[in-house]
């Protein structure tokens, strides 16, 4: 056998594997390497001992000797590393497969040339050759959770895959790497990785051997690629040598990569670039840079890019730039989602003498990060004079006291500064919850500006605004306007695309929000000059496809939303859309786990964290892990209040957290008030679910008629499913039905609960062997849900008690004494007591603690 495969992906680890205690056979084992390969025979040196004999063939005298070492046994010999082997060790290992005098494990990096008769070995097939690819990023999670002992964030698994590219040797290190620094680490649960990778001495030592050595020119080229990737070949050709271009190229340090119709020059392996940067000085990498972007700004900067990229070459090689490119730069970097960057060149430009472009980037790109003062506070120190209303707001604000000095005069700014100034600070004003001043310097400026470009941003703007404070109607018309701008800009047309996708997967439309969706390109004009425009509309689709009843595909989509380039952006966090994916298929542990991933890097007290965190707390009540579902709940409650969609998240937490804890008249209550939120802010997708949650708690009669009328409203199949569902409560055949439909969805909780609803029916009836039966079936559902309690599995593990006995058992299973449960339900001390002895009867149980892993449904 030949194991092929590039360094470091674990062939020689595979080999040692296979041969070790191998019974029956005498391996001896040969090794490859350079100072061996200038001696005939090198790498077995050390098993051939004394001279051939008279007249001998060295290959047979060579082979003479290995099969002296194996006696009476089979003879295994292990080649590592034989693309190294000199010339007659070489020729020995294919006359030993071509003999058949021994059995061959052959290694070698498939990158590098071989010795001809080690080619021969597989071309003529002598040996079977298999290549060993670098590990997928699924491996890297088992081979992570199996080295390290618990769970990796899925966020970990695909940094760590990135920075190793699968190379099993250089993960090794990476982790080990981590562990010492305290990059990697248990953080809520998981494995979790933070900042830049670690690059321990030993970790350099095996990259830089396999750089191996350069000469000046080749040293240069990587350089410049190490600073610049990916750099086009044409200009990394016009400032270096061709011919070491050629050399490094045809070693596997810099690869081809296309984009469009530029061909570029990337590293080998991202490793490389740490190494190759780590060795370089200041003053030295300051003069790379600085060659990089003079040899690109020669060009003629022919594509926004090339900009882009001079702009950040200069700034980090400390030479002058000039503010407009700068304030286009930070731009483009927004654009391309890239929010730390983008922060970094406006704050250049601002340095630099730019105007009120850059600053109104800068404060965009804060306020999404979640440094809303900061932000306020550089847009409020423009020397503006701004509506009285803008005015008396950011006077309000502590970081911005006495900032507005009003040192220039609005009129005397250019339209396009005035928008750009006033979309930046109504963003920031809606995103910090003071959404009727935000509306106010929006509606200033959709009053004021003449050229439809920029009025139709402001419509974008107060369009988003609308959307924090929860009046979807006013969205609705915002968006309007933003159409009747014509001409528009295609930036302002992608955003006004994607919100308006977001307004009708939310608001109840959701089947014409997947159809909008399907016919916007993400590719399409001016979808790549918008930040928010993809991250939008990926939102928009998790929660049209959650409200149309299919999570599967709803966690493919939050998948995606997960992987965007700007995961750390707020706008990005899809692990509550992963999370609720999850809980509605039954897997609230998994639930769990997805908004760790979000929690350990969203920005504090941020309403995308506050709605993850919801999430986290719905999943540990359905759990029964009342303590952490109330720490999160309190934590998600002062975290998420600002918008109204997220504030939804934790009104419907809070249901469940009551319910975990006993208290179903109080998680009526939340249900109740959950539904008329929900109602209120037009979020009609959230109120078939509260809705839903009625009939999930017993409370059937105060959703059956607005369901009814709800179903009318909104699209979709699940709609009408909760309406039946509310509908046919006691009839069993019509539960069956509605039970199977829940079930061909993948909402295996709900099938669950309508199943066991299906047993309490014919169980009433008097018809108890259906009623095992359907028991039956709803016991099997349940268990696909694994730890997941709620009332209706609740009633099917406890049918012999009476609601109030089975309300007072589960206050007990909490964990609350007999004087707590008394007091939370109104009873005295002696009745709540009476009523959980007859429970204990009825059950065959003694105590709480019994109770409580009998209401555990698995």
């Amino acid at each position: 056998m030949m194991i092929a495969g590039a360094a470091g992906v674990g062939k020689s680890r595979l080999a040692a594997q296979a041969v070790a205690g191998l019974p029956g056979y005498a391996v001896v084992h040969a090794l490859g390497t350079e100072t061996a390969a200038a001696i005939p025979f090198g790498a077995f040196a050390h098993v051939l001992t004394g001279p051939p004999r008279s007249g001998e063939n060295l290959l047979r005298w060579a082979a003479r000797h290995l099969r002296g070492q194996a006696g009476r046994r089979g003879l295994l010999v292990s080649v590592d590393d034989a693309q190294r082997l000199d010339q007659a060790s070489a020729a020995l290992v294919h006359y030993l497969a071509e003999s058949g005098e021994a059995q061959l494990l052959v290694t070698v990096r498939s990158e590098e040339p071989h010795p001809a008769p080690v080619t021969a070995l597989w071309k003529d097939e002598l040996l079977r050759r298999i290549e060993l690819p670098p590990l997928t990023v699924a491996e890297v999670g088992q081979v992570l959770e199996a080295a390290l002992g618990g769970e990796v964030a899925a966020r970990t698994v695909r940094q760590l895959a990135g920075m190793s590219e699968g190379n099993v040797l250089y993960l090794r290190e990476l982790v080990h790497a981590g562990r010492d620094s305290g990059c990697l680490a248990e953080r809520g649960g998981a494995w979790r990785w933070r900042g830049e990778p670690a690059m321990t001495t030993r970790l350099r030592e095996l990259v830089g051997d396999r750089i191996g050595h350069l000469d000046q020119d080749e040293r240069e080229v990587l350089e410049l690629v190490a600073f610049g990737e990916p750099v086009g070949i044409e200009l990394l050709t016009a400032l270096t040598s061709g011919r070491a271009v050629e050399r490094v190229e045809a070693r596997g340090l810099v690869v081809t990569v296309t984009d469009g119709r530029r061909e570029n020059l990337r590293l080998g392996h991202r490793l490389y670039g740490e190494v190759i940067r780590g060795d370089c000085g200041t003053l030295r990498t300051r003069r790379r840079l600085r060659t990089l972007a003079e040899g690109l700004e020669a060009t003629g900067l022919r594509r926004r890019e090339d900009g882009l990229r001079a702009a950040v070459w200069r700034l980090d090689s400390g030479s002058p730039a000039d503010p407009a490119q700068l304030t286009s730069a930070a731009r483009l970097a927004w654009s391309r989602q890239d929010p730390r960057l983008a922060a970094r060149l406006a704050r250049a430009a601002i340095g630099a003498g730019a105007g009120v472009g850059a600053v109104a980037v800068l404060g965009e790109v804060l306020t999404v990060l979640g440094e809303t003062g900061p932000a306020l506070s550089a847009l409020s120190a423009v020397s503006v004079l701004l509506p009285t209303s803008a005015s008396a707001s950011a006077s309000a604000s502590a970081e911005a006291a006495g900032a507005l000095a009003v040192a220039g005069a609005w009129a005397s700014m250019t339209e396009g500064e005035r928008a750009q100034h006033a979309c930046s600070l109504g963003l920031n004003l809606a995103w910090a919850g003071a959404d009727a001043e935000a509306c106010r310097v929006l509606d200033a400026a959709v009053a004021t500006l003449t050229e439809p470009g920029w009025r139709q941003e402001a419509y974008v703007y107060r369009a988003v605004a609308d959307c924090f404070a929860g009046r979807m109607g006013g969205a609705a018309e915002s968006l309007a306007g933003a159409r009747a701008c014509v001409p528009g800009t295609a930036r302002g047309l992608a955003h006004a695309a994607a919100l308006r996708t977001w307004v009708d997967a939310y608001t109840g439309r959701p089947e014409r929000a997947l159809a909008a969706a399907g016919r916007t390109a993400e590719d399409g004009p001016g979808r790549e000059e918008s930040a928010h425009a993809l991250p939008t509309l990926l939102d928009a689709l998790c929660a049209a496809q959650l409200f149309c009843g299919r999570p599967e595909e709803a966690a493919r989509t939050a998948e995606r939303g997960m992987e965007l380039p700007a995961a750390e952006l707020p706008v990005t966090g899809f692990a509550a859309h992963l999370a609720m994916a999850a809980r509605l298929r039954g897997d609230a542990a998994e639930a769990v786990r997805r908004c760790g991933d979000d929690l350990a890097r969203l920005p504090e007290r941020e309403p995308y964290l506050g709605r993850c965190l919801a999430e986290q707390a719905h999943a540990f009540a359905l759990l029964g892990r009342l303590g952490e579902a109330t720490q999160a709940l309190a934590e998600a409650e002062e975290a998420a209040a600002r918008w109204a969609f997220t504030r939804q998240h934790v009104l419907s937490a809070a249901v469940w957290v009551a319910a975990a804890g006993g208290d179903v008249a109080g998680a009526v209550r939340r249900c109740l008030a959950a539904a008329e939120h929900a109602e209120r802010h037009e979020l009609r997708g959230h109120l078939m679910f509260a809705l839903h949650d009625l009939v999930r708690l017993g409370a059937a009669p105060a959703a059956v008629e607005r369901l009814r009328e709800l179903a009318s409203l909104v699209e979709g199949p699940l709609v009408r499913l909760f309406a039946r569902h509310a509908r046919v409560l006691g009839d069993p055949g019509e539960l069956r039905e509605v039970a199977g439909e829940f079930e061909r969805l993948g909402l295996l909780l709900y099938a669950a609960e309508a199943t066991a609803h299906e047993a309490a029916a014919y169980r009433e009836a008097g018809r108890g062997t259906l009623a095992r039966g359907a028991r039956t079936r709803a016991w099997a559902l349940a268990r696909r849900c694994s730890g997941i309690s709620t009332p209706a599995l609740i009633e099917l593990a406890t049918p012999e008690l009476t609601p109030r006995q089975r309300e007072i058992v589960q206050l007990a299973a909490s964990g609350l004494t007999n004087r707590q449960i008394a007091d939370r339900l109104t009873l005295s001390t002696r009745t709540a007591a009476n009523h959980l002895q007859a429970a204990y009867d009825k059950l065959g149980v003694n105590d709480r603690t019994q109770v409580a892993r009998l209401l555990t449904v698995l």
